[in-house]
C-alpha cells in the first residue's frame, strides 16, 4: 500500500439540518469517526446538524472518538423515545408496505391545517418543547464549551434582522441548540440575550463561510440531507410547502457554493493579473445519498421511530464508507464534486457574478467569506 495511504489529513464538516433526517448523519459522523486518519478540525452545524455536532463534541471532550460516538448513539435512541407521544404516526398500510413517510397519516393534514390557522403563541402559549427535555438530560453545556479540539459553529436566524448568527462552540448553550432548530410555524421563536431566533437553515444550511475563515484546513465535506433536485410538479398543497421548504432551506447553501466557484475559477484563470494569490482555495466534498433521501420523502422528516433512525444511520454510515473509499487520496489535494455543473449549470449567461446581489455571502462581512485567505 502507497505510503500516502496512511497519512493522516484534516477535514472540516458542514452538517446539515433536516428533522429525523439528522440520523443519517449520525451515521455519516459514526463511520468517519472510525477512521482515525481522519482529523476533524471544525464542525459547522444547523438544526438537526447541530444537535449532531454538539453531541459529538460534549463526546469527545469525554472519551475521544468512543466517546463522540457513543454520545451521538445515546442522542439519537433518546429522541426516537420521543415518537411514541408523537400523534403523527404511520398508516397501518405504511407499515404493511415499508414506507417511512407520514404523507397518509390523517395527523398529518391536520398539523398543516392547524398551523396555518393559529401561531406557536396561540396553540402553545406555554412554549413547550420535547426537544429541551432532551438536551436537558443528556447535553452538558460545559463539555462542550470546553472541547479544545473541535472549532464549533452553530447557526440561528436572527427573526428581527433576517440575518444569520453564528455561534461559537465557547456561545452554545441549551438554547443555541434550541434555536437552531426553532421552526416558527411549531415553536415559540428562542430569544437569547433578548433576541428572537429560528432555525438556522433560513438562513444557512449549513453555514460554510466559518469553516473558510476560521479555520486552517482547506478541505469542507457537506454532509447532505436534502435534495437540490425533486424532479416533477408538486400539486397537494403539503406537497408544495414541502418543496418549498426544502428550496428555502438549500439556498443559503447554494449561493455560498456559487460564491466559493467563483473564487476558485478565479484562482484558475489568475484573472485579476497575480492578485488571486491573495485567495484561498478550497476543497469541497459531499457526502450523501440523494436518490435515496429523496425518495423518503418531506414528512418523513418528523418520523422518530427507531427503526427509521436506524434505517439513516445505515445508509449514513454506507455513504461515508463509499465516500472514504472512493476519495481518499483527494482529500487535501482537490475538491470531489464538480461546483461549477451543480451549482452554476443553470445560471443563464450574463447574471450577476455569485458572490453578489441576494442570497450572496453577507456584505458587512469580510471577502474572506467568499474563500479568500
Amino acid at each position: 500500500m502507497k505510503p500516502e495511504a496512511y497519512a493522516t489529513k484534516t477535514i472540516n464538516l458542514a452538517l446539515q439540518g433536516g428533522g429525523s433526517h439528522g440520523a443519517f448523519t449520525w451515521g455519516v459522523l459514526d463511520r468517519l469517526l472510525d477512521e482515525k486518519r481522519l482529523v476533524i478540525e471544525g464542525i459547522s452545524g444547523t438544526s438537526a446538524g447541530a444537535m449532531n455536532a454538539a453531541a459529538l463534541a460534549q463526546g469527545w471532550t469525554r472519551g475521544g472518538r468512543a466517546g463522540a460516538k457513543a454520545t451521538l448513539d445515546q442522542f439519537w435512541r433518546r429522541t426516537s423515545e420521543l415518537s411514541h407521544f408523537n400523534p403523527i404516526r404511520r398508516s397501518l398500510a405504511d407499515r404493511l408496505l415499508g414506507r417511512w413517510n407520514l404523507d397518509h397519516a390523517p395527523a398529518t393534514r391536520v398539523l398543516a391545517w392547524f398551523q396555518h390557522l393559529l401561531s406557536p403563541y396561540q396553540s402553545n402559549p406555554l412554549g413547550l418543547n420535547p426537544l429541551r427535555t432532551v438536551l436537558s438530560e443528556l447535553i452538558d453545556e460545559r463539555d462542550i464549551q470546553g472541547c479544545s479540539g473541535i472549532k464549533l459553529f452553530i447557526a440561528a436566524t436572527n427573526v428581527e434582522t433576517g440575518r444569520a448568527r453564528v455561534f461559537w462552540r465557547h456561545e452554545v448553550t441549551l438554547d443555541v441548540l434550541l434555536a437552531s432548530a426553532c421552526l416558527p410555524f411549531t415553536f415559540q421563536a428562542i430569544e437569547i440575550d433578548g433576541v428572537p431566533y429560528w432555525d438556522g437553515g433560513y438562513m444557512g444550511n449549513p453555514v460554510i463561510w466559518p469553516l473558510i475563515y476560521h479555520c486552517d484546513s482547506r478541505d469542507v465535506a457537506v454532509v447532505q440531507i436534502n435534495p437540490l433536485v425533486r424532479k416533477g410538479t408538486p400539486r397537494t398543497s403539503i406537497e408544495i410547502m414541502n418543496r418549498v421548504n426544502e428550496i428555502s432551506f438549500n439556498a443559503s447553501l447554494m449561493a455560498e457554493m456559487r460564491a466559493i466557484a467563483f473564487v476558485q475559477r478565479l484562482i484558475e484563470e489568475d484573472i485579476e493579473g497575480g492578485s488571486s494569490s491573495r485567495l484561498k482555495r478550497m476543497n469541497i466534498h459531499m457526502i450523501g445519498d440523494e436518490e435515496r433521501m429523496r425518495a423518503l420523502g418531506a414528512t418523513s422528516k418528523m418520523n422518530a421511530e427507531l427503526d427509521f433512525l436506524l434505517h439513516l444511520k445505515s445508509l449514513g454510515q454506507d455513504a461515508a464508507d463509499a465516500w472514504l473509499t472512493g476519495n481518499w487520496s483527494h482529500i487535501g489535494q482537490r475538491s470531489t464534486i464538480d461546483l461549477r455543473r451543480i451549482f452554476l449549470a443553470a445560471q443563464p449567461s450574463g447574471s450577476p457574478s455569485p458572490s453578489a446581489g441576494p442570497g450572496g455571502p453577507d456584505p458587512a462581512l469580510p471577502r474572506k467569506v467568499a474563500g479568500q485567505a
